[in-house]
């Protein structure tokens, strides 16, 4: 079966810190790269971070020296840590994944809510 559980949001005051965890499948999490995305209330949904099996591929220009992706193959988990949160980063955070050549095709799980606010 393959699944996508996102978990560690929260509340968190501007300035603060967060790290979310993403338990993938083995299926979705052993393919070419996983990723971190976010939706913001009224927006589109964007991609925050894709790193595949020889690390971080990318990060978006809004996040990039606050939030560290990272993955850990033993428990077949992605994380995102995320410093220096800005009222701009609340969203619901959702991870998944893709194959060599493929887009994020997997059914989105259920995403883990952020918000920052004093």
């Amino acid at each position: 079966q393959v699944q996508l559980v996102e978990s560690g949001g929260g509340l968190v005051q501007p300035g603060g810190s967060l790290r979310l965890s993403c338990a993938a499948s083995r299926t979705i999490f052993n393919g070419y790269a996983m990723a971190w995305f976010r939706q913001a209330p009224g927006k589109q949904r964007e991609l925050v971070a894709d790193i595949n099996q020889s690390g971080p591929t990318y990060y978006a220009d809004s996040v990039k020296g606050r939030f560290t992706i990272s993955r850990d193959n033993a428990k077949n988990t992605v994380y995102l840590q995320m410093n220096s949160l800005k009222p701009e980063d609340t969203a619901v955070y959702y991870c998944n994944g893709r194959q060599y050549g493929s887009g994020y095709t997997y059914s989105w799980g259920p995403g883990t809510p952020v918000t920052v606010s004093s």
